[in-house]
């Protein structure tokens, strides 16, 4: 292999110095237009590539951006990823990944692992650390932010959408059909969020005067967010709830794999809503209702966020609007289905 083209050996092809290459390649200084010319031709003949690693080391700056994800394999955070990557790409920025795989002390280390790599800001999705970043983030010394997840402290932001009113839509919506006995199923690895969407249920079911049946609120341990599905709805049937909300598409995916296996109907024997509006919730049978988070806007601003701290500009959380998406996973619970089970 032959070796990297260096602005020296661009130089002794020109016939100038080392420092007048540098500030032609860079669009500086003062030359003339027929020597930057000759210097940019030559870079171009010689197949010169800039050396990102000694720009940083100049700069101050690596020009990449960490991201911890939970699981690549989640719907969800692959979209969230998509929106940093494209505003990342548009920056000029690279994107670094790592995995948490929902453990608090390894989301640790993968976040001090890019700071090792010298990354300019780190993304945290769905955190399972939130504010105990504060502990040591006067060491860190670069922005984190938080997205879903909305704490406070220096160095520390937050994008969030509005999961207490994305929980209250789904709740009064069930309401709205008529259901009383409505049951959650939420998440005990994302205890934040979880306490977020159940806050919301609550609300809804308070001001509709109802009283807030503890039975009917459920968090199976379990590492998939099927399998807790899944075994949610064998807790909860047994007390006839006619409605549940669902922490996730992923969670509402399990209980509708249960309901299969139990003889079950959705919506006639019981309404489902999930969470996310990942894609392949209007492809699931039936097509799940669910609370659409606006998963690439978020990546997006989370990387906007991050530019803009870097920039030195005045910063603020942002949340943004959650929306309920009706499909046909919900009935009335008065209304029974003239086909009958399978």
């Amino acid at each position: 292999m032959r070796n990297r083209v260096s602005i020296k050996d661009i130089a002794e092809q020109a016939g100038v110095s080392h420092s007048t290459v540098s500030r032609a390649l860079q669009g500086t200084g003062r030359m003339s237009e027929e020597t930057r010319a000759r210097i940019l031709e030559l870079a171009e003949e010689m197949g010169y590539t800039p050396d990102a690693l000694a720009q940083s080391l100049v700069r101050g700056r690596t020009r990449t951006v960490g991201v911890v994800v939970t699981t690549i394999a989640d719907p969800f955070v692959a979209g969230i990823v998509a929106g940093i990557e494209e505003v990342a790409g548009q920056a000029g920025y690279t994107v670094l990944l790592g995995a948490s795989h929902s453990n608090p002390e390894r989301e640790i280390r993968v976040v001090d692992n890019l700071r090792q790599r010298r990354v300019d800001a780190v993304i945290v999705t769905a955190s399972r650390v939130g504010d105990h970043y504060s502990e040591h983030l006067q060491r860190f010394g670069a922005p984190i932010v938080l997205v879903n997840n909305m704490v406070k402290g220096e160095y520390l932001y937050a994008i969030t959408c509005d999961q207490t009113d994305g929980a209250f839509q789904a709740t009064f919506y069930l309401l709205q059909l008529g259901h009383r006995r409505i049951a959650y199923i939420g998440s005990a690895a994302r205890q934040h969020s979880s306490r977020m969407r159940q806050l919301g249920y609550e609300t809804a079911l308070a001001q509709a005067g109802l009283r807030v049946d503890s039975r009917l609120i459920v968090a199976p341990e379990g590492v998939r967010d099927v399998e807790v599905g899944r075994a949610a709805l064998k807790m909860l049937w047994p007390l006839r709830p006619t409605a549940i909300l669902a922490y996730n598409d992923l969670t509402a995916i399990g209980v509708m794999m249960a309901a299969r296996e139990m003889g079950v109907r959705i919506p006639v024997d019981i309404s489902l809503v999930g969470f996310d509006d990942i894609d392949v919730t209007e492809f699931v049978t039936p097509p799940l209702t669910t609370v659409h988070q606006p998963r690439e806007a978020m990546g997006r601003a989370a990387m906007q966020m991050a530019l803009d701290l870097l920039q030195d500009k005045a910063i603020q959380n942002r949340t943004l609007v959650c929306e309920l998406v009706v499909r046909d996973s919900t009935t009335n619970p008065n209304v029974h289905n003239i086909h009958p089970s399978s």
